[in-house]
């Protein structure tokens, strides 16, 4: 009998085609793994998470009543405890195309909407189809959500980025957008209202997307988890209201705007009256991609149309009075740490992009270095900018207790003097 160590085994890890995908992940496994290992476990302070958009783990973030009634009665029917069809059952597909058809100019009906394990499986099916119809690249932007760069990836999908610009309040470089795009681009994906920047695009910006998207040929996909989050003077209009013009495929859940991430509800949208994504072959390919997966739990899938049609006005305007609130402290309370500048106020979604100074810090040379030794010192985590595109830039989430977003930045004001410069002191 051969020895174990020299026994080589098929189901091994190929290190060296193993590489890239490591690369791809290691900034994400260091953010969300090794700044929560930083914290010192002896600090009896609690762990203020400002680096993350679950605000669920927060009492006064609680989802409305009627979402969890509906869980209960969907329980209790009896009715959902069989497998569902691979797009999703009818009466959840119906009611969110009726969801949606609040806000667009056309009516979409349940043949336009996929049922996905949450939006990330979204995510996951439009970039697989994508690649399956042999696209070369995806025009994605900076700084945005990197999951969208590590599928893309996975699938050999070339990304190219287009920026976002801070002194525009973080509109779509269109110019950028142009030049990048060539005979192989596919996609341009649009996060609106915006995850990491906390900014809610124009009606005009938008039209100007759908026919820079049109002139080029390439359809957009409009990611809108956080639809219907805005809350300062720039109302949320949905990408699909541009359907007309160019071909749309929206993504969406009810994570957010309910407040329940655990639940995995989500939606894959076609906007196409034109029937474009019909004739290019995009519907057939998301249905084959469909057909190979399981979707979310038909307990939450019966549970949908209660939660969409019945949730009242009422709770919605409590989440966002309650955003409203917490970015107000979080944009003013920044302003007090010299080593942070807030190019724009947060208008929408749960965070704000702002701008680290590390040249003001003692012995701290970067976005990431910064964030680890905040989390060890005071127990407060912050997303390093590099995670989503923009070195020495930092991404916070003010979508916590009002009162532990208080205390966080408190406690970064007191990491920055602890930690600044004499000369910058002097200033």
């Amino acid at each position: 009998m051969e020895n174990e160590a020299e026994k080589r085994w098929g189901f091994e890890v190929k290190k060296e085609l193993n590489r890239a995908r490591e690369a791809e992940v290691a900034a994400l496994r260091y953010a969300s793994v090794s700044l929560m290992e930083s914290v010192d476990k002896n600090d009896p302070r609690p762990v203020i998470p400002l680096g993350h958009g679950d605000p669920a783990a927060f009492p006064c973030f609680r989802t409305a009543a009627v979402a969890e009634d509906a869980i209960v009665d969907s329980v209790r029917s009896s009715m959902f405890n069989c497998y569902a069809p691979m797009f999703g059952l009818p009466l959840a597909r119906r009611a969110v195309a009726e969801y949606l058809n609040r806000d667009l100019p056309y009516k979409l009906s349940a043949d336009d909407i996929y049922i996905t394990l949450g939006c990330m499986e979204a995510v996951e099916i439009i970039l697989t189809v994508i690649t399956r119809l042999g696209a070369a690249n995806i025009l994605l932007p900076r700084p945005g959500w990197p999951f969208y760069e590590s599928f893309a990836k996975r699938n050999h999908l070339e990304v190219r980025h287009f920026d976002l610009l801070p002194e525009r309040g973080w509109e779509v470089d269109l110019e950028a957008v142009e030049a990048l795009a060539d005979e192989n681009t596919a996609a341009i994906v649009i996060i609106n209202p915006c995850n990491p920047c906390g900014n809610v695009l124009t009606y005009q910006h938008l039209q100007k997307i759908a026919e820079t998207a049109r002139k080029l040929g390439i359809l957009v996909i409009a990611d809108e988890v956080y639809g219907h989050l805005a809350f300062g003077s720039t109302p949320y209009i949905p990408m699909g209201v541009f359907g007309s013009i160019v071909p749309v495929i929206t993504l969406g859940s009810i994570s957010k705007r309910w407040i329940v991430p655990g639940w995995r509800f989500g939606w894959l949208a076609t906007n196409d009256p034109n029937g474009v994504l019909q004739k290019s072959g995009i519907v057939g390919s998301i249905k084959a991609c469909l057909g190979v997966r399981s979707g979310p739990s038909t307990l939450i899938q019966g549970a949908v149309p209660q939660i969409l049609e019945k949730t009242d006005e009422e709770y919605f305007s409590k989440i966002i009075g309650l955003l409203r609130e917490t970015a107000d402290i979080c944009y003013d309370k920044i302003k007090e740490i010299p080593c942070i500048t807030r190019p724009n106020k947060p208008e929408g979604s749960m965070f704000i992009m702002v701008k680290l100074n590390p040249s003001l810090l003692e012995g701290i040379n970067s976005d990431m270095e910064f964030a680890v030794q905040l989390a060890k010192e005071e127990s407060v985590i912050v997303l390093p900018g590099i995670i989503v595109g923009m070195e020495n830039w930092l991404r916070i989430t003010f979508a916590i207790d009002p009162s532990a977003l208080e205390d966080g930045l408190d406690r970064m004001k007191a990491f920055y003097y602890r930690h600044a410069r004499q000369e910058a002191l002097n200033l």
